[in-house]
């Protein structure tokens, strides 16, 4: 007789804020818990990594667990900057829940600037590709929600 093995789906729903950015369009930003604190991180499927900005990570990071890379990263509207990673004991989005989830840290100063001037809520990070195509990402803009899946 076969053994049968029984593999769980999860999904899990998340709610996206849709920002009217003057005349560019919208951006999406969604809620997370890094070790348990609430985070806002900007959704991007162009960015190759989730990054988490240098100054806002040190709510719930400590700095002494960065360690810098010697591969300069480029985007977000900068030229090449000095970048550090650092593993987050606990990284949730919706229901998934990832135990050490080794992030990229940047900073990203210039973007909540500009942010401040449209009168638009600080970021704390980016939800790049990384995590979205590993967990079968789709984005409803008509529900306003980002829908994951994974295998457990």
């Amino acid at each position: 007789m076969p053994l049968i093995f029984l593999v769980m789906v999860h999904k899990t729903n998340i709610p996206i804020q849709l920002l009217f950015i003057e005349d560019a369009g919208y951006h999406l930003l969604v809620k997370a818990k890094v070790n348990g604190k609430t985070v806002t991180l900007l959704i991007d499927t162009g960015a190759s990594k989730t990054v988490f900005d240098k100054g806002r990570i040190l709510r719930f990071a400590n700095e002494e667990s960065f360690l810098t890379l010697e591969k300069l990263s480029t985007g977000l509207g900068t030229t090449m900057m000095e970048t550090q990673s650092t593993v987050l004991k606990k990284f949730q989005v919706g229901k998934l829940q990832i135990a050490n989830f080794e992030t990229i840290v940047i900073d990203l100063s210039h973007v909540n600037l500009t942010y401040a001037k449209l009168d638009l809520p600080a970021i704390d990070g980016v939800l790049g590709s990384d995590l979205m195509v590993k967990h079968h990402a789709i984005i409803d803009y008509k529900k306003k929600e980002m829908k994951l899946s994974w295998k457990k």
